[in-house]
């Protein structure tokens, strides 16, 4: 008997099956702890109710997921993967033209796995830079001076990265807040606002994230964002954040004896949709 192969929509009930192929397909760095078991299931009920997403069906099994977001700048693939006993049979290639459609531009970051960029230049993306995993102490950096950090809440920090940067993030506050001690935050220099970042737990090993950061228009990041680093360790001795090669923090941080734990490459269809230099972005929904 053929097997029947179809894409279709992903729905909620699909998490259990889509959750166990991403952990069996996510490649993490040498001594990265293993993602808790459920540490997905938000993130992904957050895609398939928010995103355009879609499954590959096997004879009824799921074998493959992808799911793209509209950020109000531009559609980007948040996650694409295929169980490992499918791949190199052009499954990840029929869920990209699934959930891309027609629309443009279009970003994503892809990983290391030599399949991936190929498949994301074939459908229209370029290379641009790459996205740096950074950890390392935050009591190694310099106290920056003329800024000021102050706690502010997830829809004060969507306000800001709307009026600065045009992304759209109210629809991500609901499930910013399933994250694990999820805080905002604004940097502000004589009272003005200079950047806004968001601050976190992190999901698997210690210390806390930096899931995203935006400076103000104009004003030169590094300090602000030296300042966002230090604060969103909130006091523990491990913080990182996904830093662009572009970024000037990023010698800063290399000096100060922070690591490259792992890194990806960030991909558009047009240049200038993301800024590297202003950005520390989110590579599920940046």
């Amino acid at each position: 008997m053929t097997a029947e192969l179809r894409i279709r929509a992903a729905v909620v009930g699909d998490i259990p099956a889509v959750a166990a192929i991403l952990l069996a397909a996510d490649q993490l760095p040498p001594g990265e702890p293993p993602l808790p078991a459920g540490s997905q299931d938000a993130y992904l009920r957050h895609l398939i109710e928010r995103g355009t997403s879609a499954v590959t069906d096997l004879d009824g099994a799921v074998i493959g997921f992808g799911a793209t977001v509209f950020t109000g700048r531009t559609t980007h693939l948040a996650d694409l993967f295929v169980a490992p006993d499918h791949q190199g049979k052009g499954h990840g290639g029929r869920l990209l033209t699934a959930i891309f459609g027609d629309r443009r531009p279009r970003t994503t970051f892809s990983s290391d796995d030599p399949r991936a960029m190929p498949l994301y230049i074939r459908a229209g993306l370029s290379p641009l830079w790459p996205c740096l995993y950074v950890t390392g102490d935050p009591g190694a950096l310099a106290t920056p001076e003329g800024v000021e950090v102050s706690g502010i809440s997830l829809e004060e920090v969507a306000v800001a990265e709307a009026e600065w940067s045009g992304a759209d993030r109210s629809a991500e506050i609901a499930y910013w807040r399933t994250l694990p001690d999820v805080r905002g935050y604004v940097v502000t220099r004589s009272r003005r606002p200079v950047a806004v970042f968001v601050g976190r737990r992190r999901l698997n090993g210690v210390g806390r994230w930096i899931d995203r950061a935006r400076v103000a228009p104009g004003e030169q990041p590094t300090v602000p964002l030296l300042a966002a680093l230090r604060q969103a360790a909130e006091g523990g001795h491990l913080v990182g954040a996904c830093v662009p090669g572009p970024s000037p923090l990023l010698p800063v941080l290399l000096r100060a004896g922070f690591r490259i734990r792992d890194r990806d490459t960030f991909m558009a269809s047009e240049p200038g949709v993301i800024d590297p230099v202003t950005e520390l972005p989110s590579t599920s929904i940046p």
